[in-house]
Protein backbone atom coordinates (compact mmCIF):
# COMPACT_ATOMS: atom_id res chain seq x y z
CA UNK A 1 0.00 0.00 0.00
CA UNK A 2 2.79 2.38 0.89
CA UNK A 3 4.74 1.63 -2.30
CA UNK A 4 1.64 2.15 -4.44
CA UNK A 5 0.90 5.47 -2.75
CA UNK A 6 4.48 6.61 -3.24
CA UNK A 7 4.41 5.73 -6.94
CA UNK A 8 1.10 7.58 -7.34
CA UNK A 9 2.48 10.64 -5.53
CA UNK A 10 5.62 10.76 -7.67
CA UNK A 11 3.56 10.36 -10.84
CA UNK A 12 1.20 13.18 -9.91
CA UNK A 13 4.07 15.47 -8.93
CA UNK A 14 5.80 14.69 -12.23
CA UNK A 15 2.65 15.66 -14.12
CA UNK A 16 2.24 18.84 -12.06
CA UNK A 17 5.83 19.91 -12.64
CA UNK A 18 5.78 19.66 -16.41
CA UNK A 19 6.73 23.05 -17.76
CA UNK A 20 8.37 23.85 -14.41
CA UNK A 21 9.96 27.30 -14.13
CA UNK A 22 12.66 28.50 -11.73
CA UNK A 23 11.08 30.92 -9.30
CA UNK A 24 12.95 33.54 -7.26
CA UNK A 25 11.23 35.21 -4.33
CA UNK A 26 12.80 38.35 -2.90
CA UNK A 27 11.77 38.77 0.72
CA UNK A 28 11.99 42.07 2.60
CA UNK A 29 11.40 42.24 6.37
CA UNK A 30 9.87 45.62 7.25
CA UNK A 31 9.14 47.64 10.36
CA UNK A 32 7.66 51.09 9.64
CA UNK A 33 9.34 51.35 6.23
CA UNK A 34 6.56 53.16 4.35
CA UNK A 35 8.93 55.99 3.36
CA UNK A 36 11.91 53.94 2.17
CA UNK A 37 10.12 50.86 0.80
CA UNK A 38 8.97 52.38 -2.55
CA UNK A 39 12.53 53.19 -3.68
CA UNK A 40 13.71 49.74 -2.59
CA UNK A 41 10.93 47.99 -4.53
CA UNK A 42 11.49 50.07 -7.66
CA UNK A 43 15.21 49.17 -7.62
CA UNK A 44 14.59 45.40 -7.57
CA UNK A 45 15.35 43.58 -10.84
CA UNK A 46 12.49 42.18 -12.90
CA UNK A 47 14.66 39.97 -15.16
CA UNK A 48 17.64 37.84 -14.10
CA UNK A 49 19.50 35.27 -16.25
CA UNK A 50 18.52 31.73 -15.28
CA UNK A 51 15.38 32.88 -13.45
CA UNK A 52 11.98 32.45 -15.10
CA UNK A 53 9.80 34.17 -12.51
CA UNK A 54 10.56 36.83 -9.89
CA UNK A 55 8.15 37.61 -7.05
CA UNK A 56 8.36 39.96 -4.07
CA UNK A 57 7.38 39.03 -0.54
CA UNK A 58 6.98 41.65 2.20
CA UNK A 59 7.07 40.71 5.90
CA UNK A 60 5.33 43.51 7.82
CA UNK A 61 6.62 43.06 11.38
CA UNK A 62 3.90 45.00 13.21
CA UNK A 63 4.28 48.30 11.34
CA UNK A 64 1.97 51.18 12.23
CA UNK A 65 2.82 53.55 9.36
CA UNK A 66 1.01 51.88 6.46
CA UNK A 67 3.91 49.73 5.24
CA UNK A 68 1.51 46.98 4.10
CA UNK A 69 -0.52 49.41 2.00
CA UNK A 70 2.64 50.74 0.36
CA UNK A 71 3.73 47.17 -0.42
CA UNK A 72 0.39 46.47 -2.11
CA UNK A 73 0.49 49.71 -4.06
CA UNK A 74 3.97 49.01 -5.43
CA UNK A 75 3.16 45.51 -6.62
CA UNK A 76 4.35 43.08 -3.94
CA UNK A 77 3.12 39.60 -4.79
CA UNK A 78 2.97 38.23 -1.24
CA UNK A 79 2.43 39.85 2.14
CA UNK A 80 2.95 38.36 5.61
CA UNK A 81 1.78 40.51 8.52
CA UNK A 82 2.71 40.11 12.18
CA UNK A 83 0.01 41.56 14.42
CA UNK A 84 2.74 42.98 16.66
CA UNK A 85 6.47 43.50 16.37
CA UNK A 86 8.28 40.17 16.87
CA UNK A 87 11.80 41.12 15.84
CA UNK A 88 13.99 40.70 12.78
CA UNK A 89 14.77 37.01 13.37
CA UNK A 90 11.09 36.07 13.56
CA UNK A 91 10.31 38.18 10.49
CA UNK A 92 13.08 36.45 8.53
CA UNK A 93 11.81 32.99 9.50
CA UNK A 94 8.22 33.94 8.60
CA UNK A 95 9.52 35.06 5.23
CA UNK A 96 11.36 31.79 4.62
CA UNK A 97 8.27 29.76 5.49
CA UNK A 98 6.02 31.86 3.27
CA UNK A 99 8.47 31.82 0.36
CA UNK A 100 8.80 28.04 0.52
CA UNK A 101 5.03 27.66 0.66
CA UNK A 102 4.77 29.91 -2.42
CA UNK A 103 7.06 27.57 -4.36
CA UNK A 104 10.33 29.52 -4.30
CA UNK A 105 13.35 27.72 -5.75
CA UNK A 106 15.67 30.50 -4.59
CA UNK A 107 15.04 33.02 -1.82
CA UNK A 108 16.86 36.34 -1.57
CA UNK A 109 16.69 38.45 1.59
CA UNK A 110 17.32 42.18 1.40
CA UNK A 111 16.67 45.21 3.61
CA UNK A 112 13.90 47.74 3.13
CA UNK A 113 16.13 50.76 3.76
CA UNK A 114 17.88 50.50 0.40
CA UNK A 115 21.31 49.71 1.87
CA UNK A 116 21.92 47.01 -0.74
CA UNK A 117 21.96 47.62 -4.50
CA UNK A 118 19.02 45.77 -6.03
CA UNK A 119 20.93 45.11 -9.26
CA UNK A 120 23.38 42.91 -7.34
CA UNK A 121 20.68 40.31 -6.67
CA UNK A 122 21.77 38.76 -9.98
CA UNK A 123 25.23 38.23 -8.46
CA UNK A 124 23.75 36.54 -5.42
CA UNK A 125 21.60 34.03 -7.28
CA UNK A 126 24.12 33.16 -10.03
CA UNK A 127 26.06 30.53 -7.98
CA UNK A 128 22.80 28.86 -6.89
CA UNK A 129 21.43 28.85 -10.45
CA UNK A 130 24.71 27.23 -11.54
CA UNK A 131 24.30 24.64 -8.72
CA UNK A 132 27.59 25.79 -7.16
CA UNK A 133 26.28 26.95 -3.76
CA UNK A 134 23.54 26.42 -1.21
CA UNK A 135 23.92 29.83 0.44
CA UNK A 136 25.42 33.04 -0.97
CA UNK A 137 26.35 35.99 1.24
CA UNK A 138 26.75 39.51 -0.12
CA UNK A 139 30.13 40.87 0.99
CA UNK A 140 29.95 44.62 1.60
CA UNK A 141 33.73 44.95 1.77
CA UNK A 142 33.52 46.02 5.40
CA UNK A 143 37.24 46.78 5.67
CA UNK A 144 37.10 49.43 2.97
CA UNK A 145 33.43 50.38 2.67
CA UNK A 146 33.13 54.17 2.42
CA UNK A 147 29.75 54.10 4.20
CA UNK A 148 31.30 52.57 7.35
CA UNK A 149 33.35 54.50 9.88
CA UNK A 150 36.73 53.16 11.09
CA UNK A 151 35.25 51.76 14.32
CA UNK A 152 32.46 49.94 12.47
CA UNK A 153 34.93 48.55 9.95
CA UNK A 154 37.09 47.16 12.76
CA UNK A 155 34.07 45.79 14.61
CA UNK A 156 32.67 44.10 11.51
CA UNK A 157 36.01 42.47 10.67
CA UNK A 158 36.41 41.18 14.22
CA UNK A 159 32.85 39.86 14.36
CA UNK A 160 33.19 38.11 11.00
CA UNK A 161 36.43 36.47 12.15
CA UNK A 162 34.71 35.12 15.27
CA UNK A 163 31.77 33.76 13.25
CA UNK A 164 34.15 32.12 10.77
CA UNK A 165 35.82 30.22 13.58
CA UNK A 166 32.53 29.22 15.21
CA UNK A 167 30.85 28.14 11.98
CA UNK A 168 33.82 26.61 10.20
CA UNK A 169 33.17 28.74 7.11
CA UNK A 170 35.11 31.33 5.09
CA UNK A 171 32.44 34.03 5.09
CA UNK A 172 33.96 37.52 4.98
CA UNK A 173 30.90 39.54 6.02
CA UNK A 174 29.03 37.51 8.62
CA UNK A 175 26.29 40.01 9.49
CA UNK A 176 25.36 40.98 5.95
CA UNK A 177 21.60 40.62 5.54
CA UNK A 178 21.91 40.49 1.74
CA UNK A 179 21.91 36.76 1.02
CA UNK A 180 20.43 34.10 -1.23
CA UNK A 181 19.55 30.54 -0.28
CA UNK A 182 18.40 27.55 -2.28
CA UNK A 183 15.07 25.87 -1.61
CA UNK A 184 16.67 22.66 -0.29
CA UNK A 185 18.88 24.60 2.13
CA UNK A 186 16.04 26.85 3.32
CA UNK A 187 14.02 23.77 4.22
CA UNK A 188 16.77 22.81 6.70
CA UNK A 189 17.11 26.22 8.38
CA UNK A 190 15.15 27.13 11.51
CA UNK A 191 16.10 30.39 13.22
CA UNK A 192 15.97 30.04 17.00
CA UNK A 193 17.33 33.38 18.19
CA UNK A 194 15.08 36.35 18.92
CA UNK A 195 17.63 39.02 17.93
CA UNK A 196 19.18 38.68 14.47
CA UNK A 197 19.14 35.74 12.10
CA UNK A 198 22.51 36.46 10.41
CA UNK A 199 24.99 34.74 12.72
CA UNK A 200 22.57 32.03 13.86
CA UNK A 201 21.89 31.11 10.24
CA UNK A 202 25.60 31.00 9.35
CA UNK A 203 26.55 28.78 12.28
CA UNK A 204 23.70 26.43 11.39
CA UNK A 205 24.69 26.41 7.72
CA UNK A 206 28.35 25.76 8.51
CA UNK A 207 27.60 22.90 10.89
CA UNK A 208 25.14 21.38 8.38
CA UNK A 209 27.86 21.43 5.71
CA UNK A 210 26.19 23.84 3.29
CA UNK A 211 28.25 25.08 0.39
CA UNK A 212 28.61 28.80 1.21
CA UNK A 213 30.02 31.45 -1.11
CA UNK A 214 30.65 35.17 -0.59
CA UNK A 215 30.28 37.58 -3.51
CA UNK A 216 31.18 41.29 -3.50
CA UNK A 217 28.19 43.63 -3.60
CA UNK A 218 27.60 47.38 -3.58
CA UNK A 219 25.95 49.35 -0.82
CA UNK A 220 24.15 52.67 -0.57
CA UNK A 221 24.32 55.20 2.23
CA UNK A 222 21.39 55.02 4.66
CA UNK A 223 20.14 58.07 6.52
CA UNK A 224 18.35 56.54 9.49
CA UNK A 225 20.03 54.63 12.37
CA UNK A 226 19.54 50.91 12.76
CA UNK A 227 16.28 49.80 14.37
CA UNK A 228 17.78 46.48 15.41
CA UNK A 229 19.74 47.91 18.35
CA UNK A 230 19.97 51.14 20.32
CA UNK A 231 23.72 51.26 20.92
CA UNK A 232 26.94 49.56 19.85
CA UNK A 233 27.51 47.93 23.30
CA UNK A 234 23.99 46.46 23.18
CA UNK A 235 24.61 45.16 19.66
CA UNK A 236 27.89 43.52 20.70
CA UNK A 237 26.38 41.94 23.80
CA UNK A 238 23.37 40.53 21.96
CA UNK A 239 25.47 39.25 19.06
CA UNK A 240 27.84 37.49 21.48
CA UNK A 241 24.87 35.87 23.21
CA UNK A 242 23.44 34.78 19.86
CA UNK A 243 26.76 33.33 18.67
CA UNK A 244 27.40 31.55 21.97
CA UNK A 245 23.91 30.07 22.04
CA UNK A 246 24.04 28.92 18.42
CA UNK A 247 27.50 27.39 18.86
CA UNK A 248 26.47 25.56 22.03
CA UNK A 249 23.36 24.23 20.27
CA UNK A 250 25.39 22.57 17.52
CA UNK A 251 28.52 21.74 19.57
CA UNK A 252 27.19 20.90 23.05
CA UNK A 253 29.81 18.36 24.10
CA UNK A 254 32.71 20.56 23.11
CA UNK A 255 31.17 23.61 24.80
CA UNK A 256 30.46 21.89 28.11
CA UNK A 257 33.77 20.00 27.99
CA UNK A 258 35.68 23.28 27.67
CA UNK A 259 33.76 24.85 30.56
CA UNK A 260 34.12 21.74 32.70
CA UNK A 261 37.79 21.40 31.88
CA UNK A 262 38.43 25.01 32.84
CA UNK A 263 36.63 24.58 36.18
CA UNK A 264 38.48 21.33 36.92
CA UNK A 265 41.85 22.89 36.07
CA UNK A 266 41.21 25.88 38.32
CA UNK A 267 40.04 23.53 41.08
CA UNK A 268 43.13 21.37 40.75
CA UNK A 269 45.45 24.25 41.64
CA UNK A 270 44.32 24.78 45.27
CA UNK A 271 44.16 20.99 45.76
CA UNK A 272 47.78 20.66 44.62
CA UNK A 273 48.70 23.59 46.87
CA UNK A 274 47.14 21.82 49.86
CA UNK A 275 48.87 18.54 49.05
CA UNK A 276 52.26 20.24 48.79
CA UNK A 277 51.74 22.05 52.10
CA UNK A 278 50.44 18.86 53.71
CA UNK A 279 53.51 16.95 52.55
CA UNK A 280 55.64 19.66 54.16
CA UNK A 281 53.73 19.23 57.43
CA UNK A 282 51.78 22.48 57.15
CA UNK A 283 48.42 21.27 55.90
CA UNK A 284 46.27 21.89 58.98
CA UNK A 285 45.79 25.61 58.36
CA UNK A 286 44.97 25.31 54.67
CA UNK A 287 41.88 23.09 54.58
CA UNK A 288 39.99 25.89 52.79
CA UNK A 289 42.17 25.27 49.73
CA UNK A 290 41.14 21.62 49.73
CA UNK A 291 37.45 22.53 50.13
CA UNK A 292 37.52 25.14 47.36
CA UNK A 293 39.50 22.94 44.98
CA UNK A 294 37.28 19.93 45.65
CA UNK A 295 34.14 21.96 44.97
CA UNK A 296 35.52 23.22 41.66
CA UNK A 297 36.60 19.72 40.65
CA UNK A 298 33.10 18.41 41.35
CA UNK A 299 31.59 21.27 39.34
CA UNK A 300 33.94 20.50 36.47
CA UNK A 301 32.97 16.82 36.42
CA UNK A 302 29.26 17.65 36.64
CA UNK A 303 29.61 20.14 33.76
CA UNK A 304 31.31 17.47 31.67
CA UNK A 305 28.46 15.05 32.38
CA UNK A 306 26.00 17.76 31.37
CA UNK A 307 27.88 17.97 28.07
CA UNK A 308 27.33 14.24 27.48
CA UNK A 309 23.61 14.67 28.16
CA UNK A 310 23.51 17.73 25.90
CA UNK A 311 25.16 15.72 23.13
CA UNK A 312 22.41 13.11 23.43
CA UNK A 313 19.81 15.88 23.29
CA UNK A 314 21.63 17.22 20.22
CA UNK A 315 21.25 13.84 18.51
CA UNK A 316 17.52 14.03 19.18
CA UNK A 317 17.48 17.58 17.81
CA UNK A 318 18.97 16.32 14.53
CA UNK A 319 16.15 13.78 14.24
CA UNK A 320 13.59 16.51 14.92
CA UNK A 321 15.18 18.78 12.30
CA UNK A 322 15.11 15.96 9.75
CA UNK A 323 11.43 15.34 10.55
CA UNK A 324 10.67 19.06 10.23
CA UNK A 325 12.38 19.11 6.84
CA UNK A 326 10.26 16.18 5.64
CA UNK A 327 7.09 17.85 6.92
CA UNK A 328 7.96 21.08 5.11
CA UNK A 329 8.56 19.22 1.86
CA UNK A 330 5.28 17.34 2.19
CA UNK A 331 3.38 20.56 2.87
CA UNK A 332 4.95 22.18 -0.18
CA UNK A 333 4.18 19.13 -2.35
CA UNK A 334 0.56 19.31 -1.25
CA UNK A 335 0.48 23.03 -2.09
CA UNK A 336 1.94 22.27 -5.53
CA UNK A 337 -0.66 19.60 -6.17
CA UNK A 338 -3.46 21.93 -5.08
CA UNK A 339 -2.36 25.12 -6.80
CA UNK A 340 0.01 24.10 -9.56
CA UNK A 341 3.41 25.69 -10.20
CA UNK A 342 2.19 28.40 -12.56
CA UNK A 343 -0.21 30.37 -10.35
CA UNK A 344 0.87 33.95 -9.78
CA UNK A 345 -1.17 36.54 -7.82
CA UNK A 346 -2.15 39.64 -9.73
CA UNK A 347 0.09 42.64 -9.20
CA UNK A 348 -1.37 45.01 -6.67
CA UNK A 349 -3.47 42.25 -5.08
CA UNK A 350 -0.91 40.17 -3.20
CA UNK A 351 -1.50 36.97 -1.34
CA UNK A 352 -1.59 37.86 2.36
CA UNK A 353 -1.53 35.96 5.59
CA UNK A 354 -1.57 36.98 9.22
CA UNK A 355 0.82 35.78 11.91
CA UNK A 356 0.37 36.27 15.62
Amino acid sequence: MTDGTGVFRRRVLRDVKRGYMTKLIIQIPCLNEADSLPDTLVALPRVIPGIDKIEILIIDDGSIDGTAEVARRFGAHHLVRHRRNRGLAAAFQSGLDAALAAGADIIVNTDADGQYAGEDIAKLVAPIVANEADLVIGDRGVGRNEHFGPFKQCLQRLGSAVVRNLSGTEVTDAVSGFRAISRAAAQRITITTEFSYTTDMLIQAGRKRFKIISVPIRTNATERPSRLFKSIPQFIARQLMTMGRAYATYNPLRTFALIGGALATIGLLPVLRFLVLWAMGDGDGHLQSLVLGGALLVLGVMTGLMGVLAELVGANRKLLEASLGHIRRLEQDVAALRNGPQITPKSGNPEACEAA
